[in-house]
């Protein structure tokens, strides 16, 4: 049986191709392809330099719901449109120029990341802008899981900017933890780059940023690795925050923020908690001010911690940790002591994290009218984060991971906002206040130089959750 379906099926592949070579019928589909493992529809698409409607159109299975590419399965391959059909034969465009930085591959290949060509623009305003992208991109581990889901989201980027007749030349080098980056710096499509995004690993900093510097390359750092060539290289922008620098911000703004409110702080008895840097820095600076603030602890009486909060004043809480259970703790002591207290006005300051908790504590993130620094802001309730969301998905046939922030927001953000800048203003762009218009989904980006080195982001928000139920981003 399985015989006589084989010699059925090679009987209709061959009367399709006798038709289309011998002309005995108009010539209708450039080819029949060959279904290979782990291909994708927008792989296929890319492969042949169609658009994605293109091949859904000459498809029209596709898209039925539930539809899969399966494995050794036919799909018709139409003609570009534009183009003559009377070629029996056709070669295939150059695919993604995906550069590799060793053996391993980039999530089984390029075509399973985006259908995206190499200068491709559409009505380009203006000349292609080179971007290099040397991250860790394959599968074997967390860190390359994360950096190719990253990397999904520029090349998403790079689709919607067509619209914008921005045209971008993209070259990604898979650069591994082991890796010694020397030899992808040979490359001399390297030397083309405008900028490159990356390292992920601090060890191949160094390298790459004398690198830029000799061949006047903007180089962005995306994510929090050791770079002390941020304070000599004027080429490179910093978009991760330390610790200490995004202290002191926070702290800036929460004295002008709270400026008339009674802090109170809570020890929360977690000797595993790393926020004593933020509550030392916010009550040294309440010292210098003069301000008056009182602590009290998570296991204090009600009658007792009642006692630090101010009748008279609206009190602003900070809890001395960032954990779940403790945060679950401190609002059940604040309900019972609300309702002893019901003239009481209380807001809490809580930290990034808690951004995570809003499944269980969205309720009291409301009551207590939650103010939540962040260098992002994921808001899975807005129209560009569900279109992003959904794109993804048709795309990549799988969701964005679910981490705070999400990977291919931030790679989406990242993209818009540098290849805009340098369509704009070339090398001269810097990225500071004003210079864009764009409005981020995410990871919203504001650059200051560093003395005579880099320039490392300085934005900040506060999300606050209001007592209406709505949430709300003030951006510093």
């Amino acid at each position: 049986m399985k015989q006589r379906l084989r010699y059925i099926l090679v009987v209709i592949v061959t009367l399709f191709v006798a038709e289309t070579v011998y002309g005995q019928a108009p010539q209708k589909w450039r080819e029949m392809h060959k279904v290979k493992k782990k291909e994708t529809i927008f792989g296929i698409a890319r492969d042949y330099g169609l658009t994605i409607q293109e091949l859904l159109d000459a498809n029209p299975e596709m898209n039925q719901p539930g539809y899969e590419l399966k494995k050794d399965s036919y799909i018709k391959i139409p003609f570009p449109k534009g183009e003559a059909q009377t070629h029996p034969q056709q070669t295939h465009p150059q695919p993604l120029p995906v550069r590799e930085g060793s053996n391993n591959s980039v999530g089984g290949k390029a075509s399973t990341l985006l259908p995206h060509r190499e200068g491709q623009g559409g009505g380009s305003t203006g000349p292609t802008i080179h971007m290099g992208v040397m991250l860790p991109l394959h599968d074997i581990n967390g860190d390359g899981r994360r950096m190719v889901e990253y990397y999904r989201g520029l090349l998403m980027a790079c689709d919607s900017l067509k619209k914008l007749g921005i045209s971008v030349d993209v070259h990604a080098w898979n650069t591994p933890d082991n890796e010694n980056i020397a030899p992808v710096l040979r490359d001399k499509d390297a030397k083309k780059c405008d900028f490159i995004i990356g390292p992920l690993y601090s060890k191949q900093m160094a390298a790459l940023s004398e690198f830029v510097s000799q061949n006047d390359i903007r180089l962005v750092i995306p994510f929090s690795i050791n770079a002390p060539e941020l304070f000599t290289n004027r080429n490179i922008f910093q978009i991760y925050q330390s610790p200490n620098s995004f202290n002191e911000q926070v702290i800036d703004q929460f004295m002008r923020q709270f400026d008339g409110y009674h802090p109170v702080i809570v020890d929360c008895n977690d000797t595993t908690s790393q926020k004593g840097i933020f509550t030392f820095g916010l009550r040294r600076k309440l010292e210098t001010q003069g301000i008056q603030y009182d602590i009290t602890n998570l296991k204090s009486s009600e009658a007792n911690f009642a006692k630090a909060f101010s009748k008279t004043k609206p009190n602003i809480v900070i809890l001395n940790t960032g954990r779940s259970p403790e945060l679950r703790v401190a609002f059940a002591k604040l309900n019972g002591m609300v309702t002893n207290y019901p003239g009481l006005k209380i807001t809490m300051f809580g930290y990034t994290e808690w951004m995570m908790y809003t499944t269980n504590q969205l309720d009291n993130f409301y009551k207590y009218n939650v103010y939540i620094p962040a260098p992002f802001y994921y808001n899975p309730l807005a129209s560009k984060t569900v279109r992003l969301q959904r794109k993804y998905r048709w795309n990549f046939h799988q969701d964005m991971m679910n981490a705070q922030p999400r990977f291919a927001l931030t790679g989406f953000d990242h993209a818009m906002f540098f290849l805009q800048g340098f369509h704009k203003y070339g090398k001269d762009f810097t990225g500071a206040r004003g210079s864009l218009n764009y409005q981020p989904v995410q990871t919203p980006l504001q650059f200051e130089r560093i003395g005579n080195g880099g320039l490392r982001n300085r934005c900040l928000q506060f999300i606050h959750y209001l007592p209406e139920q709505r949430v709300e981003s003030i951006n510093f």
